[in-house]
């Protein structure tokens, strides 16, 4: 069995996709930019708060499985420049507390809308 998560919290999907998927014991968060879920405009001004409001989207799809990051055991990153992975990986990092989950990181030619960066992850129930 599988549950489909939906929050208006977090920027509805732009394709025929869920926000998130839920299966057994996992979570699977599609892919999340920076797309402000309050108005529907790119928050791309910079990369920093680009990071930012990718990871408040995550946040907010695994709040409404009622989680939080420290139920994340995979994440992808991915970048449309390598170069920005230091300031990306800063931001990333303080949305975790402890024991942090398993990553990669990949540049790309190219992500939807343009932007420079998209995460997805992975989280466990229960």
């Amino acid at each position: 069995m599988k549950q489909i998560i939906n929050t208006t919290n977090a920027p509805a999907p732009i394709g025929p996709y869920s926000q998130a998927v839920q299966a057994g014991n996992f979570l699977f968060v599609s892919g999340q930019v920076a797309i402000n879920p309050e108005n529907g405009e790119l928050n791309i001004g910079n990369i920093e708060e680009e990071t930012h409001q990718v990871m408040r989207n995550l946040k907010a799809v695994l709040l409404e499985a009622g989680l939080t990051f420290d139920h994340v055991v995979k994440s992808t990153i991915f970048l449309s420049d390598m170069g920005t992975f230091a300031q990306v990986n800063e931001i990333y990092g303080q949305y975790f507390t402890a024991d942090f989950p398993a990553r990669e990181t990949v540049q790309v030619s190219v992500l939807p809308k343009n932007v420079n960066v998209e995460i997805s992850v992975i989280a466990i129930v229960g």
